[in-house]
C-alpha cells in the first residue's frame, strides 16, 4: 500500500515533471502517452504489486504513432471512440490498496477488428510492391 505522496514522487522520477499534484492526469497534465504510458503502467505495477489486467489503455491514453495513421483518417482508432478517463496520483495510490486495476469503464463497444491498422498494412505492401517492381524493370 502507498500514499500518495509516493506515488507523486514515482511518477516525477520516472516522468521528468517537476510538478505532479494529486489530481494530475499522466496524460494530459504529465505528457506521458502511447507506449511510454505501458511502460510507466508496467512499472507501476511491479513495483507495487497492482494486476493491471483490466485496464483498458484506450480509455486514458493515446495510440503511439496515431497522428500519422492514414488508415487512422478512415477508421477511428480505440482511444477516438470513447471518453478519456483520466487516471490520476490519487487513482493509482488506491489501486496499491486493493491489490488491482479498480476501475468501472462506461458502456463502451470497440471493434473486433482494427481496420485503421488493416489500411495501414495494405499501403505499406502495396508500397514494397510498388518500389520492388520498380527496382525489378
Amino acid at each position: 500500500m502507498a500514499e500518495v505522496s509516493e506515488i507523486i514522487e514515482f511518477l516525477k522520477d520516472r516522468t521528468g515533471t517537476d510538478v505532479v499534484n494529486e489530481d494530475s492526469d499522466i496524460a494530459n497534465d504529465l505528457g506521458v502517452d502511447g507506449d511510454d504510458y505501458y511502460e510507466l503502467l508496467s512499472e507501476f505495477s511491479k513495483k507495487y504489486s497492482v494486476d493491471i489486467s483490466t485496464c483498458l489503455w484506450y480509455f486514458h491514453w493515446s495510440e503511439e504513432g496515431s497522428w500519422n495513421s492514414i488508415g487512422g483518417s478512415f477508421f477511428k482508432s480505440p482511444d477516438k471512440r470513447v471518453t478519456h478517463i483520466p487516471v490520476t496520483p490519487i487513482m493509482l495510490a488506491e489501486f496499491t490498496k486493493v491489490g488491482k486495476w479498480n476501475l468501472q469503464y462506461p458502456e463502451h463497444s470497440v471493434p473486433k477488428r482494427r481496420y485503421d491498422i488493416v489500411i495501414n498494412q495494405f499501403l505499406i505492401l502495396a508500397f514494397i510492391v510498388f518500389i520492388f517492381y520498380k527496382c525489378v524493370s
